[in-house]
């Protein structure tokens, strides 16, 4: 396991429920998350069914920054320590079943525009080099030299880089993990929403109802549905908080991908997406979306910010954009396990799905399997929603 995650494990409170044998699993909303759950499961000779409206790793999985990282996630020790772990859960995973065409570990670039940004940016750098994480600190003349010879940067900014973190091609790795979960027995049912969840005379999990109008016999339900997984909660009479944080994200099309990593610039966010496209998204064009800007131009305003930082983008053109929210809890932390009201009722709903998703999939499938739950998840138990 990774770094922590062999910790000792804590037998979590469950109030009055009982731990469940796996019969049966439904695993609901096949993202990053979903299908990490599910392939962790069938792996260990679980029957497993995924459930998604679509098809596997086309929603917000495929509309995300896809950034696998933890110098982003310093709100909270334990958060960092899970992204920590989830860095390293993908590399054991790019390990086991290959890392082609969805792992890029090549690294994170940031700077800043301002003095009071650059200055925090550093601040942050010093405090993840005192917990261990890898940093380094050159200027925008080595970066040029060494890494990214295509940006327009001074040359002597601080640019900071991060050489342990990657981004993901998210849909390949779904894809993945679900085509290997299926060889191991694993059933699908796509393009079909769950309707109602049944459960027994002691409150736990029977059946799942789809739209389709089959009815399916399950005693295990794992929620983890994203951006609808407050309404699948709602089946079973949970009150699931979220968030709502739309993001827009959108893929230029390249003859030649001018980047080589992710890089987080002033104003805007860049990565490669494959051979012939790279992804942008932009916080500051996020917060556009509720003024009713058109899609279209979003999408501009993010490929002229690009175009600023790397002029080579100028000769793309924007290719997809998508709106989407972000599966966020309330409070902005993971909410991952069982649920001590439903028995069989199990959450795996997080922002940041991305690094999260191979060590949450990890974990969440050995409580599913053991009733236990790993001490990393105990500050992300679903019962802090508790009325």
């Amino acid at each position: 396991m990774g770094a922590g995650v062999s910790a000792g494990l804590l037998r979590a409170g469950r109030g009055k429920s009982a731990f469940v044998k796996p019969e049966r699993v439904a695993v609901v909303g096949v993202g990053v998350l979903g299908a990490s759950v599910g392939w962790n499961l069938s792996r260990r000779g679980v029957k497993v069914v995924f459930i998604d409206t679509g098809q596997p790793g086309e929603g917000v999985t495929n509309w995300s920054f896809s950034w696998a990282n933890a110098s982003n996630k310093t709100v909270r020790k334990s958060y960092f320590d899970l992204n920590v772990a989830g860095m390293e859960a993908h590399r054991e995973l790019a390990g086991t079943i290959g890392p082609d065409s969805w792992w890029y570990p090549n690294g994170h670039l940031r700077w800043a525009a301002d003095p009071a940004a650059e200055r925090q940016l550093l601040k942050t750098a010093e405090l993840l080099a005192s917990w261990n994480y890898q940093v380094e600190v050159s200027t925008g003349a080595e970066v040029r030299r060494r890494l990214e010879p295509a940006l327009t940067m001074p040359d002597d900014i601080p640019v900071v880089f991060y050489p342990d973190e990657a981004w993901v091609h998210g849909r390949h790795l779904v894809s993945r993990l679900v085509n290997k979960a299926i060889a191991s027995g694993a059933e699908h049912r796509f393009g079909t929403t769950v309707r109602d969840i049944s459960t027994g005379a002691d409150g736990s999990v029977r059946s799942v109802a789809l739209s389709d109008g089959s009815r399916l016999d399950v005693n295990i339900v794992v929620n983890a549905a994203g951006p609808d997984a407050a309404d699948v909660a709602e089946l079973v009479s949970r009150q699931l908080p979220m968030r709502r944080e739309p993001g827009v994200v959108t893929r230029i099309g390249c003859a030649q991908v001018p980047v080589r990593r992710a890089m987080h610039a002033p104003h805007i966010e860049i990565r490669p997406d494959g051979n012939s496209s790279v992804v942008l998204h932009s916080r500051e064009i996020d917060a556009l979306i509720d003024t009713g800007e058109d899609p279209s131009e979003l999408a501009r305003l993010l490929h002229e910010s690009a175009r600023q930082v790397v002029p080579d983008l100028g000769s793309g053109r924007i290719a997809q954009t998508r709106v989407a929210n972000r599966p966020i809890p309330a409070d902005g932390f993971p909410s991952v396990g069982a649920v001590p009201s439903v028995p069989g009722y199990y959450e795996a709903v997080s922002h940041s799905g991305i690094t999260l998703g191979p060590v949450i999939g990890r974990l969440l499938a050995s409580e599913i399997l053991s009733g236990e739950r790993d001490e990393m998840l105990a500050d992300f138990h679903p019962e802090r929603f508790a009325p």
